[in-house]
């Protein structure tokens, strides 16, 4: 009796797991992408020759500040990438940048089919969690009041 509890234990246990991965009902798995997802000892290789490549951050401003980025880059965030393509050099290798690289990796193929050069993509989270050491974390300003002055020390002295 003991045995079969056991094994029905198991199972169920098996049964749960294999429930536990796949997505949620109605939830979209991200779609496939062509561009290549950077190891962080290729990203750093790039980075050797920051002359060739030009790093191009997708996230939000806020993701920057919280998770931290690297030394040189271009933000503009994925939403608005197609409205600033005149403004990204193409004599650069192309580095995408987003938290895991998924957002990275469709920001590439949107680089891409203009006609960019693209090396790849790299997540700023993956990459520290990988061991590598994230240069900039920029600190967010602290709020102003309600009643803060433009200038808060008066007018200039004649």
């Amino acid at each position: 009796m003991l045995k079969k509890l056991i094994v029905a234990a198991m199972l169920s246990t098996t049964v749960f797991a294999q429930e536990a991965a796949k997505p949620a009902a109605g939830a979209k798995a991200p779609a496939p992408t062509r561009a290549k997802k950077l190891t962080n000892a290729e990203f750093d290789a790039y980075l050797a020759n920051p002359e060739k490549v030009l790093v191009l951050d997708v996230r939000r401003p806020d993701e920057v500040s919280t998770i931290g980025g690297f030394p040189v880059y271009l933000s503009i965030q994925i939403k608005d990438l197609k409205n600033h393509l005149a403004e990204i050099p193409k004599d650069r290798g192309i580095i995408t940048v987003s938290n895991h690289a998924a957002r990275a990796a469709v920001a590439a193929d949107q680089l891409e089919d203009a006609g960019f050069k693209v090396l790849g993509a790299v997540g700023a989270d993956t990459y520290q969690i990988d061991g590598g050491k994230l240069a900039v974390k920029i600190a967010v300003p602290p709020a102003r009041t309600a009643g803060a002055a433009a200038h808060p020390a008066g007018p200039p002295a004649n």
